[in-house]
This record gives structure tokens, sequence and C-alpha cells, in this order.
């Protein structure tokens, strides 16, 4: 009885919104576009500065990282839809131990941020990837990619050992990460969200279910993220860290905090450490490692892509990692 009412309600949803002139999906993407062509408007309807700084950081955030979240979605549903059960189990090797590594290493291939790795995490563990070796990639591909590492480059002038150290270290925590679940997680803790049966309706029916699925799903979470780092950034005097900048591991947790709070995309997130000129090369480093592993809209979009059981859980424990292991290299390297 319990599979009938099951069945019949998954049925009836696609009618349903087939019917409907106007998706949710359509909703978010025209709201997304208007946000965008209404910046400035927005920005000058609010009368305080504070306001404007909220709105300016809010649409930032959105702008930087949708494009990412889109490319992430659709090659998500490519995953789910073309590619066969089978090819993962080929690809990767079939211990777990040693599949970790080989799928952190693959993140050297994909040129995303983290908004787009979560959703494609998501569809790998689907597509029967051990969840170690999916969220393996998932922490290392926004932060060892190649778009990323010559970004980290061009802003450190003279300093390529930052670049190198940047991409080893977090190589090195998305792989330990990887192991720990191996050891310590388990399966209950990852809750994905209920999508359409793929494999009983046409190819271009399902890629386009998949990718109306996981927009929903990442890109509300997302929403929620973009405002949560807008308003720790109004939030948070500028003066507070300055103060920091002189002890060395105060400085540490400081910029590794910030970089929680300020949800700046990979790709970008380079230029904002060049710019603590105040602080050491080592804080800085930590910055770059944790800000594509932790962050508000990462930790927003985990939360809804895998749960908040997982969530709670996975988002600390990184965040400890990459700190520890950062530190470490950058006081070898640099």
């Amino acid at each position: 009885m319990g599979e009938l009412v099951t069945t019949s309600t998954t049925s009836a949803r696609p009618s349903a919104e087939k019917d409907s002139g106007l998706g949710s999906l359509e909703v978010l993407a025209v709201v997304l576009v208007l946000l965008v062509l209404a910046r400035d408007q927005l920005a000058g309807l609010l009368s305080g500065p504070a306001l404007q700084t909220w709105a300016t950081v809010f649409v930032s955030v959105l702008v930087q990282a949708v494009p990412f979240l889109v490319f992430g979605v659709v090659l998500s549903a490519v995953i789910a839809v073309f590619v066969p059960r089978g090819f993962w189990a080929k690809a990767l090797p079939s211990h777990p131990a040693l599949a970790v590594p080989a799928a952190g290493v693959a993140g050297v291939i994909l040129p995303g941020c983290e908004c787009g790795s979560v959703p494609i995490a998501g569809s790998l563990i689907r597509r029967g990837v051990t969840p170690a070796a999916a969220l393996a990639f998932l922490l290392a591909a926004p932060a060892i990619n190649p778009i990323v590492l010559t970004a980290t480059v061009i802003a450190f002038p003279g300093q390529p050992l930052m670049a190198v150290a940047r991409g080893v270290a977090s190589l090195v925590v998305a792989v330990a990460m990887g192991w720990l679940w191996l050891r310590l997680g388990r399966t209950e803790w990852i809750r994905l969200p209920h999508r359409p049966d793929l494999d009983d309706t046409s190819k271009a029916r399902a890629f386009w279910a998949a990718c109306r699925h996981d927009i929903m799903h990442a890109g509300g979470f997302l929403v929620l993220g973009a405002a949560a780092a807008a308003t720790i950034n109004v939030v948070i005097p500028a003066v507070w860290l300055q103060s920091l900048a002189g002890y060395p591991v105060l400085s540490v947790i400081a910029l590794a905090t910030l970089a929680v709070l300020l949800s700046i995309c990979s790709e970008a997130d380079a230029f904002v450490a060049a710019s603590l000129s105040q602080f050491s090369l080592t804080s800085r480093l930590v910055f770059l490692v944790v800000g594509p592993m932790v962050d508000l809209k990462l930790i927003s979009m985990q939360a809804g892509v895998f749960g908040r059981r997982f969530a709670w859980r996975f988002a600390p424990a990184t965040f400890v990692a990459a700190i520890l292991i950062g530190s470490a290299f950058g006081l070898v390297l640099l």
C-alpha cells in the first residue's frame, strides 16, 4: 500500500509540473536574472551604506557562483543519464582506499568551483561510486584544477611555491577526508534527495529532469548561503582582522574563519588572499585551502544535496583538517 501511494505521488508530480505554465526552475532563473540586471537600482533603493554593501556582496556571490553551479548541474546530469552505471567501477580502482586518491587527482580535470562539485559528487554516489571517493573529488576539484592554480600564480607574483603549496595541501586534505570517511563515515548520514527515475524515460527527458532537480536543490541553498555571507561581510568590522595579524596562531584561525564567512569562489579567492598583505603567507595559504572546501554557501548546498546530518559532521571535520594540513605545508614550503 505504501509503495502504491509513493508511486502514484511520484507519477503525478511530473504531470502537475507539466500542466503549469511556469515552473519553479523558471521562477528561480527569472529572479536571478532580475537581481543581476537591477543590481544598481536595488542598491540605490537601499538608503544605508551597510544595506548597499549587503546587496552588492549578495549579488556578487551569486554572479560568481551561478555559472559554475549550472556547469556542475549539467555535468551531473550527463553523468546520471549518459554514463553507464558500470563505467565508474572500471574507471576507479576497485579497492575503496585506492579509489579515494584516484578520485581526488581526477579533480584536476574539472575547471569549476565548489558550487559545481557538490551536484557532481551527488551524481557520482548515485552511479555507484563509493562515497569516500566522491567526497574526495568534491573537496579536491575546486582547489587543484588548472584555472584556480593559475589564478594563484598570477595573484602571488614571484612566489610560485604558494600555488604549489595550495595544490598539494588541498589534495592531501581531500584524500585524508576521504580516508577518514572510510574509517568513520556511515551510510545513513548521507540522505540524497529523491530524484525521479531516470531509466524509464527518453534520454532527453531524463537529462532535463536531472538538471531541473539539481538546480532547484543546490540553487536554493546557494541563495541562502549567499545571503549569510553578505550578512557576515556587513557585520564583521575589518579592524578586528587587522588586530589579529600580529599573532601567528590567531591569524591562521582568523583567516580560516574569514574564508568560511566570505564564501568567495575558488577562481577569485587568491586575489583576496593576496590583498591581505598584513597577514603571513602561511595564514593566507590556510585561507586558500579552507575556502574551496568549507564556506557558508558550500555548507548550505551540502545540506541540501547530502542532508543536514552529513553537513554538520563533514564540514567541521574538513575545517579542522584544512587548518592543520594547510599550516603544516605553509611552515615547510613558505
